[in-house]
């Protein structure tokens, strides 16, 4: 629901921009903060969901695994 909010938000607030261009801008600029804020967590969180954060850091045993098929394509 406040996706479908927040898009409407921003044409409400293109077509305020025609009239008045500051309070247009004030309602483009609140619609994009409260989706960027709600859903950007959401997106991440959704993206994340059951990954090992281990996989992506590193780590001495990581590094290691690099080396080593760096080491076999090498040859």
């Amino acid at each position: 629901m406040s996706f479908i909010t927040s898009i409407i938000g921003i044409f409400i607030g293109y077509y305020f921009k025609l009239e008045n261009e500051m309070l247009g801008d004030k309602i483009i600029g609140i619609s994009v903060i409260i989706f960027v804020l709600l859903f950007m967590p959401l997106f991440i969180y959704n993206s994340w969901k059951g990954k090992k954060l281990s996989d992506y850091t590193f780590s001495e045993a990581n590094i290691k695994k690099m080396k080593s098929k760096s080491s076999k394509s090498i040859k």
